[in-house]
């Protein structure tokens, strides 16, 4: 006879594994619904969000003339490679060109030649000795010199500051008897500075950063199993999507466009042609945005929104499944109580006491209580759901007995934790409870301990001052 444990395993397991099969032969079929079937002509570039926030900017009181020598790439890096080593950098080279069309497309600046200001000497140059040279052959006075150039009243400076590979990784397959997929994902980082300085005295007006991700997925699904006697079936598809990483440091630029005009305008470092557009909804946007920068990570996430308490107390409820020297073991109802002290975010210690049935179809039944300690560790604390790994120890007998007679125990178990706010929040645990005897259910056979499982849901209240 099969385990019950193993059975419900397996009940639970085999449709989970279906189901993500079948999605991953979904998605595999997407790209075969999409994909380039001819040569395509030459398009206009695919502009991104944040080029139409750049063209919604309101007006400025006057253009400023601004010059960019070289917006360059400082990161050093390399394309990364999973084969070898690359040569292929892992940005643009020609980032001083998007940034020159993004100060363009904002409406605030115009922009002059600069990183290629050789050459246009140079062309000077050739049209006033080659009018000079016609005024020679024609004997007459014709104007050869040429209008002054421009000058910069704002330089910007700057440059692609670092580029992080591999930043967040993962993935998730399954496979069952010879079928199942897999997907994979990896994020990289680019991260941008760009600053104004004043041409005039050197002082640097303003320095703004901005950062953008790159996503990498990849999904591949197959077959590999005997369908008859002598035949193997064989099959396989995926695809793979590389954001571009052009894209990512044309948006971290137009973004960082954006905020140098933006908070130039609320620091009073330029005017904008209508006063009453102080309000306008693209500055206010921004004022949010950087309230809630403050607040978020590098990952995105916001920092002490899930803050808990140094204290709390929790009750949960569940069941029993026994596993020792008598046959057909049963599950049981549960329940307990249990006290913590946050250590640190990441950290609870305890204690706990809970009371329940152990109890087989044999005829057997013995209501159990256990009084112990424990510790436990959270695998992502700042996030509103987090997974639990929990190890402890403690006393166990029966009713009949006081705990100072009963048996020795170690307990071990994970769960997860759901975060409601900084006050409350839900678990659910599964661990394994080993006895230090094999006298628990009062028969002592075999060479293996009396052990127990248990399951259980339960609620966290946490009160008293909050973690820093």
């Amino acid at each position: 006879m099969m385990n019950p444990i193993l059975q419900l395993l397996k009940a639970i397991i085999r449709p989970c594994i279906l189901l993500a099969a079948g999605a991953a032969i979904f998605s595999g079929c997407a790209p075969y619904l999409n994909q380039p079937m001819q040569p395509t002509q030459a398009r206009l570039g695919a502009e991104s969000a944040l080029f139409r926030q750049l063209r919604e900017l309101p007006e400025p009181q006057e253009k400023m003339v601004a010059a960019v020598y070289k917006f360059r790439d400082q990161t050093g890096q390399y394309k990364p490679s999973e084969v070898g080593a690359s040569w292929s950098t892992a940005v643009t080279q020609g980032a001083t060109s998007i940034l020159q069309r993004s100060l363009e497309a904002s409406g605030w600046f115009t922009t002059i030649e600069r990183e290629g200001l050789s050459n246009l000497l140079n062309e000077r140059k050739i049209i006033r000795s080659s009018r000079q040279a016609y005024n020679k052959q024609q004997g007459g006075e014709v104007e050869s010199a040429l209008p002054p150039l421009l000058f910069a009243g704002v330089l910007l400076e700057g440059g692609i500051i670092s580029y992080d590979a591999n930043v967040l990784t993962g993935g998730a397959g399954a496979r069952y008897f010879g079928t199942g997929g897999s997907a994979q994902y990896r994020q990289d980082r680019v991260t941008v500075y760009l600053r104004a300085i004043s041409t005039s005295t050197g002082r640097i007006l303003k320095t703004v950063y901005t950062s953008r991700t790159i996503l990498s997925q990849k999904v591949d699904v197959g077959v590999f199993r005997f369908v008859s006697f002598q035949r193997l079936l064989e099959a396989e598809t995926g695809f793979t999507h590389n954001e571009p990483a052009e894209l990512a440091v044309r948006e971290a630029i137009e973004k960082a466009v954006h905020s140098l005009v933006v908070e130039g305008v609320l620091d009073g470092l330029w005017n904008l042609k209508h006063s009453e557009e102080m309000n306008a909804p693209a500055i206010a946007m921004y004022q949010q945005e950087a309230i809630d920068n403050e607040q978020t990570d590098y990952l995105g996430r916001r920092f002490n929104q899930f803050q808990r308490s140094r204290l709390r107390v929790g009750a949960n409820v569940g069941t029993f499944r026994y596993a020792g020297d008598y046959p057909d073991p049963l599950f049981q109802p549960a329940g307990g109580l249990h006290l913590g002290m946050q250590a640190s975010s990441w950290l609870t210690v305890g204690v706990e006491a809970s009371q329940g049935n152990l109890a087989g179809e044999g005829g057997y039944r013995q209501p159990v209580q256990w009084l112990g300690a424990f510790t436990e560790w959270r695998w992502f604390p700042q996030t509103r759901f987090t997974p639990l790994m929990q190890l402890g120890g403690g006393w166990i007998s029966d009713e009949a007995q006081p705990l100072s007679t009963g048996h020795g125990l170690i307990t071990a178990g994970v769960g997860a934790e759901y975060q409601i706010n900084s006050r409350m929040s839900l678990n659910a645990q599964l661990r394994h409870h080993h006895v230090l005897s094999d006298a628990l259910d009062q028969i002592q056979q075999g060479k293996y301990n009396d052990f127990f499982w248990s399951a259980s849901v339960g609620v966290n209240i946490y009160f008293g001052k909050q973690l820093r």
